[in-house]
């Protein structure tokens, strides 16, 4: 049982420059962005005069929150702009922007998940029906789409869901069923469809709202929500993804509960995803767990 380290290295338009002091320091492709990671216990590398020459945006917290907070923009920087993605046939192109809750469209780090989805599809082959729950703007809908599969994207935020649309047509795709409601409801409904699929994604966040208001706890709903998903999940040509951003959450738990409750697998892979800063500073940024059924 080895627990696996996996770091994306085919990404030209992102690079982690330098992490520390409850933040990080990122290029995504022309600009750079300093912005809060509360993984980054450590100190920085660079002093904060070069951060704050470097980066084209400085996320500042609201003291009164968290999470949100406002951008310090340069002049030359744009609310909105593009990275591209490749990955063997896969070419991907998404927009990204300055958002109040410090993110900016994409989780780079997944981009190792994108290049799992797109090979285990390319393995079932184009008759592949995949689900993505909780799928923010598509990175991962788009890498199954790529590999030719069916997709259905459900998330319970509209102005997201037409986000990850944006992504497809800048990708040059199309055909991804998009559906904007509550995960955990929506699962239950296939479930009683006697639905099948075979890839399924989780990427549940640690707290959320549906599309109509209902509650997201990770720790509360995650055992119910896996079992529904094993039962939407084939027994042979199949594969499933969970990630876990909720710091303190581990590998080794997200094995345990998919184990349990989705049964046995051909194979199994398990871990951090992480980077590297410009300095060898390694930033856990979540866990995964992976398995596939030939």
């Amino acid at each position: 049982m080895d627990i696996k380290l996996l770091s994306p290295s085919c990404w030209s338009d992102y690079e982690l420059i330098d992490s520390g002091a409850f933040e990080k320091l990122e290029r995504f492709g022309r600009y750079v962005i300093a912005r809060p990671e509360p993984q980054a216990i450590w100190n920085k590398s660079l002093p904060d005069v070069e951060w704050q020459q470097r980066a084209d945006a400085y996320f500042k917290k609201d003291k009164k929150s968290e999470d949100r907070g406002e951008w310090i923009c340069k002049p030359k920087m744009p609310q909105q702009w593009f990275v591209n993605y490749r990955y063997g046939e896969m070419n991907l192109r998404m927009r990204l922007g300055l958002t109040s809750f410090k993110h900016v469209g994409i989780f780079p780090e997944q981009a190792e998940n994108w290049n799992f989805i797109f090979d285990q599809v390319k393995r079932i082959g184009s008759e592949a029906k995949v689900l993505n729950l909780f799928a923010y703007t598509g990175g991962a809908t788009l890498a199954a789409k790529s590999a030719g599969a069916d997709v259905t994207h459900v998330d319970s935020v509209k102005p997201v869901v037409s986000w990850a649309r944006e992504n497809m047509e800048a990708s040059k795709l199309d055909g991804v069923r998009w559906i904007v409601d509550d995960a955990l409801k929506f699962v239950q409904r296939e479930v009683r469809r006697g639905k099948k699929y075979n890839g399924i994604i989780l990427d549940p966040p640690a707290y959320g709202r549906g599309a109509n208001g209902e509650k997201w706890v990770l720790e509360e709903n995650i055992n119910e929500l896996i079992t529904l998903c094993g039962q939407l999940l084939e027994g042979s040509n199949s594969f499933l993804v969970l990630n876990l951003y909720s710091m303190g959450l581990s590998a080794l738990l997200a094995r345990s509960i998919v184990r349990q409750l989705v049964g046995d697998c051909t194979g199994e892979q398990f871990g951090e995803l992480y980077f590297t800063d410009s300095y060898g500073k390694s930033l856990p940024l979540g866990v995964y767990y992976r398995l596939w059924r030939k």
